[in-house]
């Protein structure tokens, strides 16, 4: 199984990469532009994304009608697009055109009314409580794969 993880640190793929063990392939896209150049050059089986990217360089999403909905205050719109990074991503990686499964790292358990709606939009998609271990991560990747 390939794997592309979308995060702005190193967290995951180290982690994954020392626990998940043989027959899943794991690479690193560091921001929603690089996740999106890499799903459109190589074949890839899940997406697993971290959801604030608050070291990330770029973030999507940065365009006037966002800036418009923070009445200007650019500094609210960056911790904004930081903590909701993940489902930007997810919407432009189906807005490309790709169907691929993606699981979230994220605890939506308090944020049901959310999660309904992003499985609505998105489909095939699950999510990990992001304190979830390995076997977790690793049962959760299988599961999606084999939809």
């Amino acid at each position: 199984m390939k794997v592309l993880i979308v995060e702005d640190g190193h967290e995951y793929i180290e982690t994954m990469s020392r626990y998940l063990g043989e027959g899943i392939h794991l690479e690193r896209a560091g921001d929603g532009i690089q996740a999106l150049e890499m799903l459109g050059n190589e074949h890839w089986d899940v997406v697993f994304m971290d959801m604030r990217f608050d070291r990330a360089q770029r973030l999507l999403g940065e365009d006037p009608d966002l800036l418009d909905r923070f009445a200007g205050d650019s500094e609210r719109l960056r911790r904004f697009l930081e903590r909701h990074q993940g489902t930007y991503i997810a919407h432009a990686i189906r807005n490309s055109g790709h169907s691929i499964p993606i699981l979230f790292s994220y605890d939506f358990g308090r944020e049901s009314a959310r999660w309904a709606h992003l499985r609505e939009r998105l489909t095939s998609v699950a999510y990990v409580h992001d304190t979830a271990g390995p076997a977790d991560v690793r049962t959760a990747l299988k599961e999606l794969y084999s939809e």
